[in-house]
């Protein structure tokens, strides 16, 4: 169902991925979208327990694509270095495949929008609570579940820098 990457050599284990999601600041979901082209938006996310999740308004062109094809990707890159003397770049990205689903109720939306705050928001949980108990009626909690993923690594090393793979 899925393909396999063609480049092998620079294919990342399924832990490195999990990491570059874990670490990423965003990422950036593709929906279907209206008369057939694709969506992509940069979103805020969490990822925690193999699942992606992220909050945006109650209405919007995501969650109509996610209404009419709930299949979505989603892709972090966590390393990108331009080293333009040589025409290439260092990089490593992850791209995560799955079904999207808005969440329903009050309680299903809390524990994924604590995890949002508590990685973009420095602070304990106490601090959050009244922020979340605010916003809770006036935000989508879309989850991802993760069906396949693939990680890719691109590396250069420089003769007189060493070497950059981190």
């Amino acid at each position: 169902m899925f393909r396999e990457m063609r480049r092998r050599k620079q294919e990342i284990p399924r832990e490195i991925c999990e990491r570059v999601l874990r670490g990423g600041s965003f990422g950036v979901l593709a929906v279907q979208g209206d008369g057939g082209y694709p969506y992509a938006v940069p979103v805020n996310y969490v990822y925690t327990d193999s699942k992606i999740y992220f909050h945006c308004a109650r209405m919007g062109h995501k969650l109509d694509g996610i209404a009419e094809n709930n299949r979505v990707s989603f892709c972090v890159t966590d390393q990108d270095t331009v080293f333009a003397e040589k025409y290439t770049t260092n990089y490593r990205s992850v791209i995560a495949f799955g079904r999207a689903r808005v969440l329903q109720g009050e309680e299903e939306m809390r524990r994924p929008l604590m995890e949002l705050a508590l990685k973009y928001v420095p602070g304990g949980e106490a601090q959050h609570e009244p922020v979340i108990e605010k916003d809770l009626y006036h935000v989508c909690v879309v989850e991802i579940t993760v069906e396949h993923m693939t990680g890719k690594e691109g590396t250069y090393v420089a003769q007189d820098r060493g070497a950059c793979k981190s």
